[in-house]
């Protein structure tokens, strides 16, 4: 199996966020392409998997490939190079002035942000309350400083990736195993958090960091 980050639309990307962030110190631009590198291939995991599983089963050589439509689609999600560097430069010139919030706040955040998944394994009320969990987990991010717009756009994607992924992941392993059964469905619940825990995992190294260069 090839890694994501293999694809040519892939380099392309992250070459240009590279060229385009050249006045950031070495450590904060590497430190941005790798959090970027991890987001890329976080979201194009699954469909990876999945290619590489209908290569060897079709061809019997286990060749995977992501198409390019789905790989632009994501690199949308994330945002263009240059919103990218234009988001990054700002912060490192100061004219997005800091403000890390506290701690407890941003793990309440991001802690709605991956319970609608696992909120649907409860019985009866579980997809009412996996929602209730979504929009809490938005309207705390849109109005939480420690994350830039960029930042924003992506994790609400994340967040709401399971509306997508879940029926998807449902019907692949219904097809496979004839039938969907209930360990499937929990199967694709689990498949399907990759993404908003992914998600929280950059919103806390992002916010972490803010929070060390205020020195709070």
């Amino acid at each position: 199996m090839s890694s994501p980050l293999s694809h040519p639309l892939v380099r392309t990307f992250l070459s240009s966020v590279e060229r385009r962030t050249a006045a950031l110190p070495a450590a904060w631009r590497e430190e941005l392409l790798e959090d970027l590198r991890e987001e890329i291939a976080a979201a194009l995991a699954d469909d990876l998997a999945e290619a590489d599983d209908l290569g060897e089963g079709a061809a019997g050589d286990g060749d995977s490939t992501i198409g390019d439509e789905r790989v632009r689609q994501v690199l949308d999600w994330i945002g263009t190079p240059e919103e990218i560097a234009a988001d990054a430069l700002a912060e490192e010139s100061g004219s997005i002035p800091p403000e890390p919030e506290d701690p407890g706040a941003t793990w309440v955040t991001l802690g709605l942000a991956v319970l609608p998944v696992p909120l649907c394994l409860v019985p009866g009320v579980g997809i009412p309350l996996g929602l209730v969990a979504a929009l809490g987990a938005l309207v705390r991010l849109w109005r939480s400083a420690p994350w830039a717009r960029r930042e924003k756009r992506q994790a609400t994607l994340f967040v709401l990736s399971p509306l997508v992924t879940v029926p998807v992941l449902a019907v692949a392993l219904s097809v496979a195993f004839d039938g969907i059964s209930a360990p499937a469905f929990v199967a694709s619940l689990l498949m399907a958090l990759t993404l908003p825990v992914a998600g929280a995992i950059r919103l806390a190294r992002s916010a972490a960091r803010l929070r060390e260069r205020a020195g709070t």
